[in-house]
């Protein structure tokens, strides 16, 4: 969990994701269509991933990725985070963050 909470707060915003899940995919295409340059951390291409797999679930979520941090805290998977995008908050979130300007 520690190393999750670094990686975390490395960037304004940060994925955990497997290269091949398509709403991992999605997730990173919609924030790169907000103008946003997250960090990407592929856990099916890091030698720890399957323990970072289960330290996000423990996060409180049924599925481990994509999972979303932005400024450093855990915003959710891709349910919350298309949620907060259709309902207008993901902007804020990413203001506040730095990670967008406008």
């Amino acid at each position: 969990m520690d190393r999750i909470a670094k990686l975390a707060s490395e960037k304004a915003v940060v994925i955990f994701s497997k290269s091949t899940c398509c709403m991992c995919h999605a997730i990173k295409r919609l924030f790169y269509e907000q103008g946003v340059s997250p960090m990407i951390h592929e856990l099916d291409e890091d030698t720890r991933g399957k323990e970072m797999e289960w330290a996000l679930m423990r996060l409180g979520s049924s599925r481990a990725v994509p999972a979303v941090f932005i400024g450093g805290k855990f915003v959710g998977t891709a349910d919350t985070v298309m949620t907060l995008h259709l309902n207008g908050s993901l902007k804020k979130l990413l203001k506040d963050a730095g990670a967008i300007w406008l």
